[in-house]
């Protein structure tokens, strides 16, 4: 994994590296993940993950007036869930995602003011860091366990971003982040059924430093 990120790191610096201005930042938020279906003759269930904290920090360079690229690294409080007619399963866990955006900006890339759309892609590594125990509530429908999975992800979103000073700027946006469900993590019981596709709905407030 460390050797994955670190490549993955290099390249996409290397492919911006003639830029003429940089961008250096951290963001927080929240991740609300809607989760996937769980179908079988047993019922229906939702499988996911529940909302929590984001953390993250980015670095960028503005390649052209409107284009800018950025590598960015989040971490993720990310508890496993299963819920189904009022009854719900947590197990901890956490999620790490690595990816490389292009910021296509509404306005030059020294306006105070921007809005801008990004798209990119990258991996989210998914871990179940919880306790595995011999029963756990809602296992009819799958079974939490304390393992990885690393998905490729794709990455898209959008926001604005305005000055507080010369060098100093906030941005607020959303991403939403999209993976196939890590099956490994939440594995579905015998005879049923998991949606393939997770979305993870992100808003974040950043500060950056521009030089």
């Amino acid at each position: 994994m460390k050797k994955i990120g670190l490549c993955f790191f290099i390249s996409c610096c290397a492919v911006s590296c003639y830029a003429q201005q940089w961008e250096v930042g951290g963001a927080a938020g929240g991740s609300f993940l809607p989760g996937v279906s769980a179908t079988g003759s047993v019922g229906s269930a939702t499988a996911g993950f529940k909302t929590g904290p984001t953390f993250g920090g980015y670095f960028g360079q503005n390649l052209y007036n409107h284009l800018s690229g950025e590598v960015r690294y989040e971490f993720m409080k990310s508890d496993l869930r299963l819920s189904s007619g009022g009854t719900e399963a947590t197990f901890s866990g956490q999620a790490h995602l690595l990816h490389y955006d292009l910021i296509f900006h509404t306005n030059k890339a020294e306006a105070r003011t921007q809005f801008f759309a990004a798209i990119g892609g990258g991996i989210k590594v998914f871990q179940g860091t919880g306790k595995e125990q011999a029963y756990q509530p809602l296992s009819q429908f799958g079974y939490f366990t304390r393992t990885r999975s690393l998905k490729p992800m794709a990455s898209i979103g959008g926001g604005v971003k305005f000055a507080l000073s010369e060098k100093i700027y906030m941005r607020v946006e959303a991403r939403d982040f999209i993976t196939m469900f890590p099956k490994e993590i939440i594995t579905p019981a015998p005879g049923v059924k998991f949606g393939s596709l997770l979305h993870d709905i992100v808003p974040m407030i950043g500060i950056s430093y521009e030089y």
